[in-house]
């Protein structure tokens, strides 16, 4: 709750924005979306906070489908976007351009998948992009395994089975969106 109250002031006093946060405890994503769709007449925006992979991605698609107000998961969009400012100056400043940059995710969630989108939509290149969770490297072979979900599956790479060790000799960008401590200085 403390978040949420903090970005609403954040909302009014950058953009004038009027909110305030509604926490439901509703599991079944259906019942979310019905509880939050019933709500849309008294919002102009929702922002959906805290809502785990993979059932924010459904979620959220769900909402914007059948809703006529905008709807923004701030856990995939604001990282994203934040995310994304960061990788365009550091490119800049090494004077190289985002489709020659090799980049590794650490972490596999909603924040690293909607991030690596916007890097390819920013004109990274996606096979340039190594998407490691806690079993490491996601590849081909463990989404034939049924090892990652369908989400995942989008960064799988045609490669033998490797650690975020492995995947990251040669990278140029980690975008480390998962616990701390697990990279080591070397």
């Amino acid at each position: 709750k403390p978040v949420m109250e903090g970005k609403g002031v954040l909302f009014k006093r950058f953009a004038d924005i009027d909110v305030f946060d509604v926490e439901l405890d509703i599991a079944d994503v259906d019942d979310f979306v019905a509880a939050t769709k019933a709500m849309e007449p008294t919002f102009g925006g929702i922002n959906l906070e805290d809502i785990k992979a993979p059932e924010c991605f459904e979620i959220e698609r769900q909402l914007r489908e059948q809703m006529d107000i905008p709807v923004f998961h701030d856990d995939q969009h604001g990282t994203a976007i934040i995310s994304g400012a960061a990788l365009l100056n550091a490119a800049d400043i090494v004077d190289k351009d985002l489709d020659e940059l090799d980049i590794v995710f650490s972490g596999a969630g909603a924040s690293a998948l909607a991030t690596a989108r916007f890097y390819v939509s920013l004109g990274a290149k996606k096979e340039n992009i190594t998407m490691c969770d806690s079993s490491g490297i996601i590849t081909e072979s463990r989404v034939e395994d049924g090892d990652v979900n369908k989400y995942k599956a989008e960064f799988a790479k045609p490669v033998d089975e490797g650690s975020l060790s492995d995947a990251m000799e040669g990278a140029d960008v980690l975008a480390g969106l998962s616990v701390g401590g697990i990279v080591s200085q070397e």
